[in-house]
């Protein structure tokens, strides 16, 4: 098998935002369905609000969890600044889908520093950019930590991974008394995808 049958999805955020969660999910799903799967976890300074990511790589023979800039399918970025971090890992023709949400750095809390406004923009430039404001859309549905699960469902949208058993993996890794919630942030990220496209 070539190394162009392999996909790769890099996931990044900041702690604390349940970006390994999604990982596990998506690793899930992507077995359930045959997929050869190999994850890789690389955790910041601090779980919470260190950068996190997670390199999910699927396939017929997946040999090494580990991907080279250049080289990833699809970047899911939980937030802004974590999107321009890891966007040189991402092919020409990625995809990258991202929370339009800003956590400052403290130059920026502490009025040292601005949060630059144009990255965005020159995003779209290079890549197709799903973005829409999965922090905000959570709290809509009332429970602000199901972000995550609406920035999966705008994934498995954008990257057209609709055929794998979702609900299963869903089942499997979160605590029944928050699945119903955790459905319909799936099905709100799939929406705001396709709006957003």
């Amino acid at each position: 098998m070539t190394m162009n049958n392999v996909k790769t999805i890099l996931l990044a955020g900041v702690g604390g935002q349940g970006t390994i969660l999604v990982s596990r999910i998506l690793t899930h799903a992507l077995i359930t369905a045959g997929f050869d799967v190999k994850m890789s976890e690389i955790h910041g300074m601090a779980q919470r609000g260190g950068s996190v990511s997670t390199t999910v790589r699927y396939g017929d023979k997946v040999d090494s969890p580990l991907v080279g800039k250049g080289a990833a399918d699809v970047l899911v970025s939980f937030e802004l600044m974590e999107a321009v971090r890891w966007s040189d890992w991402l092919k020409p023709d990625g995809v990258i889908v991202v929370n339009d949400y800003k956590i400052r750095p403290l130059p920026v809390a502490s009025g040292v520093a601005d949060y630059p406004d144009n990255y965005l923009s020159a995003l779209n430039e290079q890549f197709r950019v799903v973005a829409f404001d999965a922090g905000g859309k959570a709290e809509e549905l009332g429970n602000a930590r199901v972000m995550n699960v609406i920035m999966l469902g705008a994934m498995v949208e954008a990257f057209a991974m609709d055929a794998f058993d979702w609900d299963g993996a869903l089942k499997k890794h979160v605590p029944p008394k928050f699945l119903e919630i955790n459905r319909k942030a799936f099905e709100t990220g799939r929406m705001l995808a396709r709006k957003s496209s």
